[in-house]
């Protein structure tokens, strides 16, 4: 009897994979995703060395995710090497529209987090208590009303202190942050330690507005699409 948790589709797609390799240098490439499921892949094709435990970036189409590296097989140079993805917690799979296996999640609403986290650009600066260090202007592309992920190749350490601004509506916003996690290569992820819980709310409605409209101008282009 098969009793793994998840089913997988048997289909390959191209996608975008990013981070730092084995040897500790940053690295772009495409490469061929194969065995898909709604909580990892195979890659293959892959070019650079990597080992069990790192996390990269996969990015499919428009979509992006962070993943954790399971098992990594050398195929030789002309193979080059093969490596098994988890999705780590808190992602959406960028394939996740492809498969069959796609979940109920309305029938589960009760289960979400009261901070649901949306995978949109939403612009912010990190700015420090040393000011001697410069601002950075960036976006961040995976925020919630408690905390938001920043990819970049060099993030900040862990348990790096920062302020976090912001603007809803013309409305500037401010919080002090902290680093949470660290994946050299592919980005850091920031919890809000000092936003109120009124503002909280209301970063929260207006990131759910801001997904809402951006999920039905994708439905109608696709609907444009499907009669061209």
């Amino acid at each position: 009897m098969d009793n793994r948790p998840e089913s997988r589709v048997d289909a390959q797609i191209l996608v975008r994979v990013w981070g730092m390799d084995a040897d500790g240098r940053p690295f772009f490439q495409n490469a061929n995703a194969n065995n898909l499921s709604s909580e990892g892949a195979q890659l293959s094709s892959i070019s650079h060395p990597l080992k069990a435990g790192d996390v990269i970036g996969i990015q499919h189409a428009e979509k992006k995710a962070r993943f954790k590296v399971i098992w990594v097989i050398d195929g030789g140079h002309a193979r080059k090497i093969d490596v098994g993805v988890q999705l780590l917690p808190n992602q959406r799979s960028p394939w996740q529209d492809l498969a069959a296996w796609e979940k109920q999640e309305a029938s589960t609403s009760g289960n979400k987090r009261r901070f649901e986290r949306h995978k949109v650009l939403f612009p912010i600066e990190i700015s420090f208590e040393d000011s001697r260090r410069s601002h950075i202007h960036t976006s961040a592309t995976d925020i919630g009303g408690r905390g938001c992920y920043v990819e970049t190749l060099l993030p900040l350490p862990l348990g790096t202190r920062v302020h976090i601004t912001f603007w809803m509506n013309d409305e500037k916003f401010q919080t002090s942050g902290v680093v949470r996690t660290s994946d050299p290569g592919v980005g850091m992820g920031i919890e809000f330690t000092a936003l109120d819980n009124t503002v909280q709310e209301q970063l929260q409605q207006h990131l759910d507005k801001l997904d809402d409209g951006l999920a039905s101008r994708d439905a109608a282009k696709g609907a444009s699409n499907s009669k061209s």
